[in-house]
């Protein structure tokens, strides 16, 4: 399969090249080249408290696209598909972490966990103020009574922007941990896929699927899903998706969901605002009013085909929260109307 690549050795550092050339937000660490950190706009760590996250590379625009002001302080660049090192996490602590703390943000997959604890045992061993926030909200990895088990999956970008506009707006650490596990609470995803991506590493196709099939509860890395479907209208996935996603977290009629239509990364916006358009309309039809979407290819695996819906049910502050202005490279201004 065709990549657009000079070299595997390379891709990454290309990359990341081509992205603080390109955004003035953001420019690279200087503990480590794999740190992307606030340019403009950055604010005394001393007297705010920063957010950041590791992860593989990717996913872009994930996660390095939405460091800037209201949302992260840093994103910690690992190879492709690949957690960054204990080491490296631990070096973008150090960089952004000041006398207000830091909250590490881990969406919950087995390398990003493992790194991610050690770095905050490191760094806490040399006196830095950091607290780990484990994310999980995929309801295809575990049932609701394991849900601590559930992979990470694009609802957390809840969390990434009501927290990260709650320490620009000067919340301290431990309240802004608290509501960083109250908004985890409130969040389900749920994903379907429909072609795979190719991985830049060997590539090949991450998994094979029959013209006529739809894999549901596809993971961000192409871990198998929990069942097949046959492709029809998506009017019919979005109903079924929506069906389980209420049944894992139930919302009561008169009650309203914030919305996060994600696209996988070979899913055009035609058939995404389709998406979104079933999922409000059928929404209201239980009842449920679905409110501040959030819509387009943000959280990818190569060019794979497919999407994801996230629910969460907010209360006032986080409606507010997620609403509230950013300036990053890639993280939309989220619109929200009293009438809707």
């Amino acid at each position: 399969m065709k990549k657009l690549f000079n070299s595997a050795e390379t891709m990454v550092d290309d990359m990341l090249d081509g992205f603080v050339s390109a955004y003035p937000q953001v420019k690279r660490g200087v503990l480590d080249p794999r740190v992307i950190v606030r340019d403009a706009n950055a604010k005394n760590p001393d007297e705010k408290v920063t957010l950041l996250i590791g992860n593989g590379s990717g996913h872009e625009p994930i996660a390095m696209g939405f460091v800037g002001q209201g949302l992260l302080d840093a994103n910690v660049v690992g190879d492709v598909f690949a957690a960054p090192s204990a080491d490296l996490i631990l070096d973008g602590i150090a960089e952004v972490t000041g006398k207000a703390g830091s909250i590490l943000l881990i969406s919950q997959h087995s390398g990003d966990m493992i790194n991610g604890r050690g770095a905050t045992m490191m760094a806490q061993d040399e006196g830095i103020k950091v607290l780990p926030l484990p994310m999980y909200d995929d309801i295809s990895a575990a049932p609701p009574e394991r849900k601590h088990d559930r992979r990470g999956a694009p609802g957390t970008m809840f969390i990434y922007k009501i927290l990260g506009a709650a320490a620009e707006a000067g919340m301290a650490l431990e309240p802004l941990f608290a509501l960083g596990e109250a908004v985890r609470d409130r969040i389900v995803t749920l994903a379907a896929a429909v072609s795979p991506g190719v991985s830049p590493l060997t590539g090949k196709p991450m998994f094979t699927l029959p013209e006529d099939e739809i894999f549901l509860g596809m993971g961000v890395h192409g871990e198998p899903g929990v069942g097949r479907v046959k492709v029809g209208p998506v009017k019919d996935l979005v109903r079924l998706m929506v069906d389980k996603l209420l049944a894992d977290r139930p919302i009561a009629k008169g009650g309203r969901a914030c919305v996060i239509i994600n696209g996988m990364g070979g899913t055009t916006m035609m058939e995404q605002l389709t998406i979104w358009n079933e999922t409000r309309a059928y929404l209201g039809e239980q009842g449920i009013a679905g409110i501040a979407p959030m819509i387009g290819s943000y959280v990818t695996t190569q060019e794979m085909g497919g999407f994801s819906i996230s629910l969460m049910e907010p209360t006032e502050e986080m409606l507010s929260l997620w609403c509230a202005p950013s300036d990053t490279p890639a993280f939309p201004n989220i619109q929200f109307s009293q009438e809707d």
